[in-house]
């Protein structure tokens, strides 16, 4: 009750609270009262005047010449940072980019009123100083990605820099650019580049995928599958004018056309992640696919891309990621990582523009030539048909001699990118494509002649049976040869020419077999000397004769694909055994011919 009657007093002691708008001292009741009542929400409101306020005079210490002059002849010894061990006025510091407009006036009028000390002063001048320092540190520790930037610690905590190079960083140690020089940063934070555009060997010229695909060197659902994975990696590359655009600019600038500008922008979502229709978030190409929003053979194919040029993608800071990382993150598992990466899980999205070849990110990168000057990588665009090579009796493909372990790989694409020719390799495979050089004839070292084997049987100088058994070797090993003329003939075309006569000929036929191959009379299919020699089709001594010859002037031959092969493809084939070339080595072997 006395509590009671303490707040309803209205005598001056009893006036705990003041009117804002006239500094009168009222209570709690009184200053209700004076309020307005609002008729939307029923609440009381104070009504503001626009009542003077009276102002306290202030008579300044210092004039503005003597402060300046104060201020000049102080000096600041500034700790760290860009001017770190220099000795400033604090003039000097007032008018740098160190201090801003609005803190300039308010130190300069608080020191010529008097309330701030030079002591004070130069405290909280350097303390401004260390403030900004920091501050600008920070800014200068930021790194460019493919849209925007991230921070020294984003970078730490994504597995980009370990601790040492962060602290190197903080300390001024290392420098951002030297930091991002790094091959580890360099890759994650841009990636390697994609495939740019293709290098058509034939007319020396350097193009654009679309330009590629308009030319018709490049099928439409190639080119936009490599563009595609322009896009979700990075950017759309135009390696003659040496640029690389997002999906916008490119279809501005003409690099590619409208008509594939909404596809190219669902592929570069890859990069700038995909909105989830149910919760708006941004999600990853991975999520996305996880939430049947893409398809999963496009999403992989995408996937595929990015593992091949740096890595999987953030698309919140728009950089490629360790891939530990991204399995923590959730861009990606590791049942899709090993889908990917697995050869045998036919996953190769792409296909080789030259061959149709299916094959991953990873192998077509590894077809492309880099270009020295703006270093794009480029595919070359080759015409296989052109990369034929002359055999025995049939033309010979590259990718037969790549199979049959007679050229390699690297060679292969020095020939595809125009760095050697056709005639280059056959004159160093001639071994295999041609065999070496067989016994072709007789001199007569008396007259100095030149003749064939056949026209010295016939001149008395060589038995029948030797020059048959050398006639059939001759047949066995690729061709007839006229010495004379110094030419190389078929059975028929060396009897026509007289080189052998028609007495011959169905014998030398059929040594010639060793070369074209024998028909199997139960299967019908084809088979070597060494499988005809195995199946009873030709008597075994006569055989191993003729495999003797082959063996000596280049390798067992492959009637199939009519050149030669290295003596480990022979066995692999089945067209020669390890027990048959011991025979064959064994001088005092006596089976053979």
């Amino acid at each position: 009750v006395e509590m009671n009657q303490s707040f309803c007093d209205a005598r001056d002691d009893a006036k705990r609270f003041i009117d804002p708008n006239t500094t009168e001292e009222v209570t709690y009741q009184q200053l209700k009262d004076r309020c307005l009542s609002d008729p939307g929400s029923g609440l009381y409101l104070l009504t503001m005047t626009d009542r003077e306020k009276p102002r306290d005079v202030e008579n300044p210490v210092f004039s503005a010449a003597q402060m300046q002059k104060e201020f000049e002849n102080t000096k600041v010894e500034i700790p760290s940072g860009a001017l770190g061990g220099r000795s400033m006025s604090v003039w000097e510091i007032l008018q740098s980019e160190y201090i801003s407009e609005q803190e300039r006036a308010r130190l300069t009028r608080e020191f010529q009123m008097g309330k701030l000390t030079r002591e004070r002063l130069v405290l909280i001048i350097i303390e401004i100083i260390e403030r900004v320092e920091i501050h600008h540190g920070y800014d200068m520790m930021s790194f460019h990605s493919f849209r925007g930037n991230v921070s020294a610690d984003h970078l730490y905590a994504s597995g980009i820099i370990d601790q040492e190079t962060l602290r190197k960083l903080r300390e001024r140690q290392l420098t951002v650019q030297q930091v991002c020089e790094m091959e580890k940063v360099k890759m994650f934070l841009f990636g390697t580049d994609a495939v740019s555009g293709v290098y058509k060997a034939a007319v020396k010229e350097v193009s654009t995928l679309y330009q590629a695909m308009k030319k018709d060197w490049v099928k439409p659902e190639v080119a936009l599958s490599l563009l595609e994975a322009q896009a979700a990696t990075g950017f759309i590359l135009d390696p003659v004018k040496n640029m690389r655009l997002t999906v916008d600019e490119a279809v501005k600038d003409g690099v590619v056309g409208p008509e594939i500008h909404d596809k190219l922008l669902s592929a570069e979502r890859a990069v700038t992640g995909y909105r989830d229709p149910y919760t708006g978030k941004n999600i990853s190409l991975f999520q996305a696919m996880r939430k049947g929003l893409i398809g999963k053979d496009y999403a992989v194919r995408l996937l595929d891309a990015q593992l091949a040029t740096g890595g999987i993608i953030d698309p919140q800071y728009s950089h490629h990621l360790p891939l530990e990382v991204a399995f923590q993150r959730g861009y990606l598992d590791r049942e899709t990582y090993n889908l990917i990466t697995d050869p045998a899980s036919g996953t190769q999205g792409f296909l080789d523009p030259s061959t149709d070849e299916p094959l991953t990110y990873t192998q077509l990168l590894a077809k492309c030539k880099t270009d020295e000057k703006s270093g794009h990588r480029l595919l070359n665009l080759t015409d296989r048909k052109r990369l034929i090579f002359k055999g025995l009796r049939k033309q010979i493909t590259m990718d037969q001699l790549i199979e049959s372990k007679i050229i390699e790989s690297s060679l292969a694409q020095r020939l595809e990118q125009g760095e050697t020719t056709v005639e280059e390799v056959s004159d160093s495979i001639r071994k295999y494509l041609e065999g070496t050089s067989c016994i072709s004839g007789v001199f007569v070292e008396a007259s100095k002649e030149r003749l064939s084997i056949y026209r010295a049987m016939k001149k008395g100088m060589i038995r029948p049976g030797t020059a048959f058994e050398l006639l059939e070797a001759q047949a066995a090993t690729g061709y007839m040869i006229d010495p004379i003329k110094n030419l190389k003939l078929t059975v028929a075309e060396a009897v026509k020419a007289g080189v052998v006569g028609a007495e011959f000929k169905d014998k030398l036929v059929s040594a010639e077999r060793a070369v074209t191959g024998y028909k199997d009379p139960y299967s019908g299919k084809l088979l070597s000397l060494f499988q005809a020699m195995q199946k009873g089709l030709i008597v075994k001594d006569h055989g191993i004769r003729l495999l003797e010859s082959q063996i000596a002037t280049g390798g067992i031959i492959d009637p199939e694909h009519s050149h030669r092969l290295p003596v480990e493809m022979a066995y692999k084939r089945g067209l020669f055994d390890v027990e048959m070339n011991k025979i064959l080595l064994d001088p005092g072997d006596d089976t053979k011919g």
